[in-house]
C-alpha cells in the first residue's frame, strides 16, 4: 500500500501542482485547504480515486486532527506567504503560519513525517560575494520571514522531520500567482511592456515550481537520510539581481524596457547569494532552468491577463 499524505494548504500555487505530482507517482493525498482564494485549482484531481479534500481552517484543532488521522506524511504548506499579505493581517499571519504549526506538532503521532517548506526570507541582508549556506545565520525581517523561521525551529526541534528553504519560486501552477518576482516580470513585460525596479542590485536565488514538486518527492523517498536537517533549494546557476533578471527576460521580449528608480523598497531586504550545494549532495538536481520558466510563463500570460491571480 503506498503512503498517505496530508498536505495543508495543498490547494495554493505550490500545492496544486504538488497534490497532481503525487498522486501521478501512485501516492492517496488528502487536501486541507480553506480556499481562501476562491480557486479552483484541484478539479482536475477530482477523478482520481487517491484524492481526498477537506475544507477547513488549519487553525480548527478538530478539522486538523481529522485530517491528520492515519497519515504516514504531513506537507505542511498552509501560511499567508509573502511580506505584504501578512502585513496586511498580522494576527491571521501569526495564528497561521506560526500558531497552526504548533498545534500540527501537539496532533502528530510520533510517527508521522513532516516536510515543511520554508523561505530563503529568514537571511535577510546577506553579506556580500558570500554564499548563505544552511548554518548561516537567520536574521528575518518581516513578520512573514520570522513566523517562517519560528515554525521551522518548533518543527526541526520536534524531529521526525525536513525543512526545505525555498529560494524565490517561479512557474505556471493551476493557482496561479503573479505577485512573486520572475512572475510578476514576465508579466509586465507581456502587458505592460515595461517595468520600474527598485534596488535593482539586490540579489537572490530562484526555483522552478515544478522542481520545488520534485524537492517535496525526493524528501518522501529519502527521508530517513534527509531528516533532522535544512537544506537550500533554488538554481546554483541563477543568483541573480532583479536587473540581470530584466536581462534574461528581455532576450525573449526585445520592446521590454526597464529602468531603475530610488523608490520603493522590498519589505524583506532580500539581497543574498545562496549555496544549494547541501541538498544536491544527496542526489537532488533541480531540471528546469529560469529560461525555460520564462518562455513557460509567456505562453501563460498570452492566456490570462488578470491581476487576481495573486496574493493580495
Amino acid at each position: 500500500m503506498s503512503d498517505r499524505i496530508l498536505i495543508t494548504g495543498g490547494a495554493g500555487y505550490i500545492g496544486s501542482v504538488l497534490t497532481k505530482e503525487l498522486l501521478n507517482q501512485g501516492y492517496s493525498v488528502t487536501v486541507l485547504d480553506r480556499f481562501m482564494y476562491e480557486q479552483n485549482s484541484l478539479l482536475d484531481c477530482c477523478n482520481n480515486e487517491n484524492f481526498s479534500v477537506i475544507r477547513g481552517d488549519i487553525r480548527d484543532k478538530e478539522t486538523l486532527q481529522s485530517a491528520m488521522k492515519g497519515q504516514d506524511f504531513i506537507i505542511h504548506l498552509a501560511a499567508l506567504v509573502g511580506a505584504p499579505l501578512c502585513n496586511a493581517d498580522q494576527i491571521a499571519a501569526t495564528t497561521t503560519n506560526l500558531d497552526a504549526s504548533k498545534l500540527l506538532l501537539s496532533l502528530r503521532t510520533k510517527d508521522q513525517k513532516i516536510l515543511y517548506p520554508c523561505t530563503n526570507s529568514g537571511y535577510g541582508i546577506g553579506e556580500k560575494n558570500k554564499f548563505c549556506t544552511e548554518e548561516t545565520p537567520l536574521r528575518p525581517i518581516s513578520l512573514y520571514g520570522k513566523t517562517k523561521v519560528e515554525a521551522e525551529k518548533e518543527i526541526l526541534d520536534a524531529g521526525n522531520s525536513i525543512s526545505f528553504r525555498l529560494a524565490t519560486v517561479f512557474g505556471v501552477s493551476p493557482r496561479m500567482r503573479v505577485d512573486l518576482l520572475v512572475n510578476d516580470f514576465v508579466h509586465r513585460a507581456m502587458t505592460d511592456k515595461f517595468v520600474v525596479i527598485f534596488e535593482g542590485h539586490f540579489k537572490r536565488n530562484y526555483i522552478h515550481i515544478q522542481d520545488v514538486a520534485r524537492t517535496f518527492l525526493h524528501g518522501i523517498k529519502n527521508f530517513e537520510n534527509l531528516k533532522g536537517e535544512t537544506y537550500n533549494v533554488g538554481l546554483s546557476d541563477a543568483n541573480l539581481s532583479k536587473l540581470e533578471l530584466c536581462e534574461k527576460i528581455k532576450k525573449y521580449r526585445s520592446d521590454f524596457v526597464y529602468i531603475e528608480s530610488d523608490i520603493g523598497k522590498d519589505p524583506d531586504k532580500r539581497d543574498y547569494i545562496v549555496s544549494n550545494e547541501k541538498i544536491e549532495k544527496t542526489g537532488f538536481k533541480p531540471i528546469y532552468s529560469l529560461d525555460f520558466g520564462i518562455k513557460e510563463l509567456m505562453k501563460a500570460f498570452a492566456i490570462i491577463k488578470d491581476s487576481r491571480y495573486g496574493n493580495i
